[in-house]
């Protein structure tokens, strides 16, 4: 008796997300009659924005840029909360026909890459009835992000047994949460924390974030006034290119000024600051950061609304340390004690480079850490495999969106000249730097974890969407980076 023969794609796309979706879309336009299968490990699309469920979830980059490029975003909302963007990816999943080529609670596990077969098999486990799962590829698109989805970043506090209120990690907000006339404390600082306060502040008897160290946070308006603008008398297909390009030039223009000239950045935005809160109110203290600005992502916060909130004397800032948890709330270094009935732990995240499966070539195993990123979407010796990880200083989605047509390049090239076989070289010239440049702690505590990148092009991460845009639409496929070459049977490999 024969083991059944697992069934094969031409792709196979881990991830039903943003980038996951997008990609999947990208195929159905450019490549119809290419065979593929998204797994997502868990019951629903959507990604983060099915995940995440905590009160005010939001984007923090403007939907122009975030959204895809080949499907515009309508929404009046410029920065929009996680249904609006949940909704968004499920309608152009079922527009381009994507739904239907889901395969959900499916969590892969390893994949194997065969030289002789040209093709990777891959084992996936279903999450529900724990039933092993066995797929081949011909080439393997990671669309899973880079953060654990089953638990976020919780350091342990002192005393924390002790609390007899009730504590919360964001990514695991329960629905029948009610802090209506409740003290709430909300740890942390960064994009999670600037969201949750201003949304929880109007039921809650009082909110506090309170932060070790203050982040950058920048009020944008939560509508596009020349999107609103140009819909009066142009139709959404034509408005969409125009606001997404302007929001692209001027969050590229932001970071340029921001890393060119810090000392003026800073300045501008303690003004900015000034204007939107109480007199008075110790910006230094709780809203300028030790660090440069774009050393870490700024926060966004639409209309300002955090900063409403702290002008009403429904929410405010300290900035300390944490000694201890005790009965009744937090007892800080100061010696100041923060009164509590909830407290949230926006700490952070905890990253999880390709959903935590493990990688094969021949039999070896791949160490991410000891490969080098190939035009941030490939490694080294790893042949037919891409990883989809966006930009740090702009929307996640306009990377997303090269990579996903840039694996149509390939895979075109490819079939035109007989290829079966991509595989990225490593440069020749030592020069090694960490992947990813912010000082943020979720990315420090786990840079280890991920490729490194050259010290130039094709090797080199710019983190310019302009630069990348020519980098991957327009120069040559087969460049100094990579190798294309047949399928090796076994006969032929021995014979070499």
């Amino acid at each position: 008796m024969t083991a059944q023969t697992p069934e094969h794609v031409d792709v196979l796309i881990v991830g039903a997300g943003l980038s996951g979706i997008g990609a999947a879309c990208h195929l159905e336009d450019e490549r119809p009659g290419t065979t593929y299968a998204v797994l997502e490990a868990r019951e629903a699309l959507g990604g983060t924005w099915d995940l995440f469920r905590y009160p005010g979830i939001r984007s923090d980059s403007d939907m122009y840029t975030l959204g895809y490029s080949f499907r515009p975003w309508t929404d009046p909302q410029a920065i929009a909360d996680g249904p609006s963007i949940r909704r968004y990816i499920e309608e152009t999943a079922r527009e381009y026909g994507v739904a239907d080529k889901i395969r959900y609670r499916c969590e892969v596990l390893d994949a194997q890459w065969s030289s002789e077969d040209a093709r990777w098999t891959v084992t996936a486990r279903r999450t529900d009835t724990g039933e092993r799962l066995t797929l081949t590829c011909s080439w393997l698109s990671v669309c899973s992000g880079y953060y654990r989805y089953d638990e976020g970043f919780s350091p342990r506090f002192e005393g924390a047994e002790t609390f007899r209120g009730q504590i919360v990690h964001p990514q695991h907000w329960p629905e029948d949460l009610d802090v209506g006339g409740k003290r709430v404390v909300v740890i942390g600082s960064g994009a999670t924390a600037v969201t949750l306060v201003p949304s929880l502040a109007p039921r809650a008897a009082h909110v506090t974030m309170l932060q070790r160290t203050p982040t950058y946070v920048v009020s944008l308006p939560g509508r596009d006034p020349l999107a609103a603008a140009l819909r009066r008398f142009l139709p959404e297909r034509l408005v969409y290119p125009v606001v997404r390009w302007k929001s692209l030039l001027v969050s590229m223009a932001s970071y340029q000024f921001a890393r060119r000239r810090p000392a003026a950045m800073k300045a501008f935005l303690k003004k900015e600051q000034r204007r939107q809160l109480p007199e008075g109110f110790d910006v230094d203290t709780h809203f300028t950061p030790p660090y440069d600005p774009w050393d870490q992502r700024l926060c966004v916060v639409p209309d300002g609304d955090l900063f409403r909130a702290v002008r009403r004397g429904q929410a405010s800032i300290v900035t300390d340390r944490i000694a201890r948890f005790d009965e009744t709330g937090i007892v800080l270094e100061s010696g100041q004690h923060l009164d509590a009935d909830v407290i949230v732990t926006a700490t952070g995240l905890n990253l999880l480079p390709i959903g935590g499966m493990t990688l094969a070539v021949d039999g070896a195993p791949v160490e991410l850490s000891e490969t080098v990123s190939y035009k941030g979407m490939m490694v080294s010796g790893v042949p037919n495999f891409t990883m989809t990880i966006g930009y740090t200083n702009a929307a996640w989605t306009l990377k997303a969106d090269l990579v996903a047509r840039h694996v149509t390049r390939l895979l075109a090239h490819m079939e035109r000249h007989g290829y079966d076989v991509a595989t990225p070289l490593a440069p020749a010239d030592p020069v090694r730097e960490p992947f990813l440049g912010l000082t943020s702690g979720y990315v420090q505590r786990s840079l280890t974890a991920l490729p490194k990148q050259g010290g130039r092009a094709p090797w080199k991460l710019h983190q310019n969407y302009l630069r990348d845009r020519l980098l991957f639409r327009r120069s040559p496929v087969d460049d100094e980076g990579i190798r294309f070459s047949r399928a090796q049977p076994a006969h032929l490999q021995a014979a070499a």
